[in-house]
């Protein structure tokens, strides 16, 4: 289970809570089924591991590849999904947990299109403090904790899924907060906070709960790098109830409010009541890619040269990350970077495998105001590529340094993602 440099975790000594792998299956009156798959997983190493899972789904289903977003919820706890780690403590384990996972994800997604029904979705957003800006600059160095300078983009959206009776089928939620509060001295596997917030989601509905890891490159807890089960579970308790309240402000399924009468008072009064409003049943998709450009990058020997006084084995972990990495993106002046957006009605799905910043979501809402946007990073394929903005190369931020990609890959992203889902609203573009 090591997914930090520093620290001596190698094997874990428990379980913290279930992990899941959650699937949805859309269909709209005409056109394919589509799914969106979330695994309570922390991030693919290589393309075959990540192939592995994917074409077992594929096989199960019969679904082509642009109908399926595979999406990983972050966790920072989870267990190493690499057979290329087999000569690590543990690793002799990791290949049968792979065909484990492939099989348990391929019967998800066979269950979920076999229950497909007439469903209504509903849509809310409102705001939590569980995301914080987690880039600092402390005496001179950048690094990745909070910053209490910086307002984050805590934005939660929820999508309540029902049936025509009223009866809860499924709860969406999308949040953007790196699943790292447990860190390099934690022993346990654990979804993070993702578990504990979706048992509180599950208890109150009787329904299940689909998780989404937004934009979060920049993002995560206050406190995090903790070995504490307790802090894990406030963190996804509160979480939870943060879900559930809102749930609590949406108007009946297929409803929304209108001004249906003034009322002479004391005051004039606009009466607000539930109508039934029509939904439009189709579901559009483009697959896209963005030209992004590739850093000249230093070898790996001058990368050993340059972390030469840190801890042995993070340098080590280091060593193994960037040679994979290059194995990725590396061997041109540029790379075409994928991205996903769906359309149901006026909610708008945009996935992408990277880890982009929450600039990324922000601005595709402040775009397009009148829809509700949800934005999944670590979606379909290997996920440890940052897309921070800009400026954050100019401060040799590890986002920055880390990633492959070059400074303006995160606005080159928004952009065609801006024009992506420009063209799906648009009458008769869908595709």
């Amino acid at each position: 289970m090591r997914n930090w440099g520093y620290g001596d975790q190698d094997i874990s000594t428990a379980v913290h809570s279930t992990h899941t792998a959650t699937a949805l299956a859309l269909a709209g009156d005409t056109g394919p089924t589509r799914l969106i798959i979330t695994l309570d997983l922390g991030w693919w190493r290589t393309l075959p591991d990540f192939e592995q899972v994917r074409s077992a789904v594929l096989v199960a289903t019969g679904l082509s590849a642009g109908n399926l977003l595979l999406h990983l919820t972050h966790t920072h706890a989870g267990p190493s999904i690499c057979r290329e780690d087999e000569d690590l403590p543990g690793g002799e384990l990791i290949p049968a947990h792979l065909a484990f996972i492939a099989a348990q994800t391929a019967a998800a997604a066979s269950a979920a299109i076999a229950d497909l029904g007439p469903a209504l979705l509903d849509a809310q957003s409102g705001h939590h403090p569980l995301a914080a800006v987690r880039d600092i600059i402390h005496d001179g160095q950048p690094l990745l904790g909070f910053d209490p300078e910086q307002s984050p983009d805590d934005t939660l959206l929820v999508v309540r899924a029902s049936r025509p009776d009223g009866t809860a089928l499924a709860t969406i939620v999308n949040y953007a907060c790196h699943p790292t509060t447990l860190g390099h001295d934690n022993s346990h596997v654990s979804p993070d906070y993702v578990g504990p917030m979706r048992a509180v989601v599950e208890a109150a509905t009787d329904a299940p709960c689909l998780f989404l890891q937004g934009a979060s490159g920049e993002l995560a807890p206050r406190e995090q790098y903790s070995d504490s089960i307790e802090l894990v579970d406030r963190h996804g308790r509160s979480l939870g109830y943060a879900v559930l309240a809102l749930l609590e402000t949406l108007p009946g399924p297929g409803n929304s409010l209108e001004l249906t009468e003034v009322i002479q008072s004391g005051a004039p009064l606009a009466i607000w009541e539930q109508r039934s409003t029509p939904r439009p049943s189709p579901i559009e998709a483009l697959a896209s890619t963005a030209t992004v450009p590739v850093k000249d990058l230093p070898s790996l020997a001058d990368l050993e040269l340059d972390w030469a006084d840190i801890d042995p084995r993070s340098r080590t972990e280091r060593l193994r990350r960037a040679a994979r990495l290059r194995g990725t993106y590396d061997g041109g002046a540029t790379a075409e970077h994928p991205f996903w957006v769906w359309q149901l009605g006026s909610l708008i799905i945009v996935a992408q495998p990277g880890e982009a910043y929450s600039l990324l979501q922000s601005q595709l809402r402040a775009r397009h105001p009148e829809l509700a946007i949800i934005v999944m990073n670590l979606t379909n394929g290997p996920g440890w590529v940052y897309l921070p903005p800009a400026a954050a190369y100019s401060d040799n931020r590890y986002q920055a340094w880390q990633t492959v990609i070059g400074a303006g890959s995160l606005e080159l992203l928004i952009d065609a993602a801006d024009a992506a889902i420009s063209r799906l609203v648009a009458p008769g573009q869908g595709a």
